[in-house]
């Protein structure tokens, strides 16, 4: 089985840089408080290091 780790946004994309908001498109976030179930791979890892004070790893399964 595959780990995965359940990301949150926290932070509105509003008045940030074109680049993060795009980071946040392509972790599939788009709305606030939306979360996601993704697969805990160095890629989807180094999105959210890019947008740490938009989103939040809320739990990791696996």
């Amino acid at each position: 089985m595959a780990k995965t780790i359940v990301v949150k946004q926290i932070g509105s994309p509003i008045r940030r840089p074109a680049e993060q908001r795009a980071t946040l498109i392509g972790l599939g976030l788009n709305k606030m408080h939306k979360t996601r179930e993704l697969e805990d791979t160095p890629s989807v890892r180094g999105m959210i290091r890019k947008i740490p004070h938009l989103v939040e790893i809320v739990e990791e399964r696996g």
